[in-house]
């Protein structure tokens, strides 16, 4: 597979960056490493079963934030803080109170 980014450039997909960009996000969270195999494992499957070779960045955000959202809202937030780009205390508000409207 190979990852069509932002700023249009091209890449290899990476099943450990996938990994560990959810470590980051669960850590300090009582998730054990095994969920978290289990979630790549599943968005890996997701990407490959679509039948496409070249998937978008944004895509592989979207499926990760799903998936960090049905297991711990604290690692959803941090998640979509860095994906999002959130740059004012705003940003995470105006998240927040989206979130709690769902």
């Amino acid at each position: 597979l190979i990852v069509s980014k932002k700023n249009s450039q091209k890449e290899s997909f990476d099943r450990d960056k996938m990994f560990r960009s959810l470590s980051l996000a669960l850590r300090k969270r009582n998730v054990d490493q095994e969920k978290i195999e289990k979630i790549v494992n599943a968005i890996v499957r997701k990407l490959e079963n679509s039948g496409e070779t070249e998937i978008k960045s944004s895509l592989i955000g979207e499926y990760i934030m799903e998936a960090l959202s049905h297991l711990d809202q604290v690692a959803y937030v941090r998640f979509a803080s860095v994906y999002k780009n959130f740059r004012e205390v705003k940003d995470f508000e105006d998240f927040l109170d989206n979130l709690e409207d769902k």
